[in-house]
């Protein structure tokens, strides 16, 4: 991907040297741990309220920002800046409206937000009540080393798929599929969630086509990290690869199959319409 030497976003809340919240000892260990951490290492997913079951306090640590920190740092920046431009256009030519982008919060080990406490355990994630996406800069190592999904454009694809959420909450998409899932049983939760999800990856396909059409961003091979990232983090594979029996009803991100499919669908139309995964029978 080409992004050196390119303008970063303004919209950037760096926490990364202020310090944050660290959960003292007392959280699930073992198997349970492993499997709770592994799930929640994908964006959207806060497993950070399960890491300190058995009790512990809240501590304050400053965080060493290493020079892959700030390599990272300057990467989502960019990519920030990019989603920030090809959504203006889009909203502009597609919706006839404006668009407000989000704040995108660097943080180091962990710190907190409205929607509860951001670390590596959570993995990257968007807190529609205030609006901003949450990341750690590490994840990108996490991705490459724990989950197979390394290349800067799957690290582009985790700031899109966040930045999508945005868009989700932009067009009223977000804020209602919540309160629906707050009304009806777990298993309906998690199966709006999955739509929810799968949305985003399409939307994150869209900007990938707009953004190479726009900027001519992408090099050979990125599309194939992109897809690459999306089958690594689908449920199914995950559950697998976490020792689990694959058990659908539990998804809340969508199978490996559907997560490549709905980000291909976006990058191949460009067109927020095609998009629609509330309405349809086939995931």
């Amino acid at each position: 991907m080409r992004w050196q030497g390119r303008r970063g976003s303004r919209n950037i809340e760096d926490r990364r040297r202020s310090g944050g919240g660290r959960r003292a000892a007392g959280g699930i260990g073992g198997i349970a741990g492993v499997i709770i951490l592994l799930l929640g290492w994908y964006f959207g997913v806060d497993t950070s309220q399960f890491v300190n079951v058995g009790g512990g306090s809240q501590t304050q640590q400053t965080a060493e920002v290493t020079e892959a920190d700030e390599r990272a740092a300057q990467f989502v920046s960019v990519t920030l800046a990019d989603t920030e431009e090809v959504w203006t256009d889009i909203f502009r030519e597609q919706v006839g409206e404006r668009y407000e982008p989000p704040t995108l919060v660097l943080f180091k080990g962990a710190t907190q937000s409205p929607c509860g406490g951001a670390s590596a355990a959570s993995g990257p994630f968007y807190c529609p009540a205030d609006e901003k996406a949450y990341l750690d800069t590490s994840f990108f190592v996490t991705m490459e080393q724990r989950l197979g999904a390394g290349g800067d454009f799957a690290a582009a694809y985790v700031v899109a798929h966040e930045v999508a959420h945005h868009v989700q909450q932009e067009l009223g998409i977000l804020g209602q599929a919540n309160r629906i899932r707050q009304q009806v049983s777990e298993r309906e939760s998690n199966a709006i969630s999955v739509r929810i999800e799968l949305q985003a990856d399409c939307f994150s396909g869209i900007w990938a086509r707009l953004a190479q059409e726009k900027f001519n961003s992408l090099e050979r091979g990125d599309i194939a990290e992109a897809m690459n990232a999306a089958e690594q983090i689908g449920d199914d594979t995950l559950q697998r690869n976490a020792g689990r029996t694959v058990t659908p009803h539990t998804f809340q991100h969508g199978t490996s199959e559907q997560r490549q499919r709905w980000f291909a669908r976006g990058y191949e139309s460009g067109q927020i319409t095609d998009c629609d995964t509330f309405s349809t029978d086939r995931l």
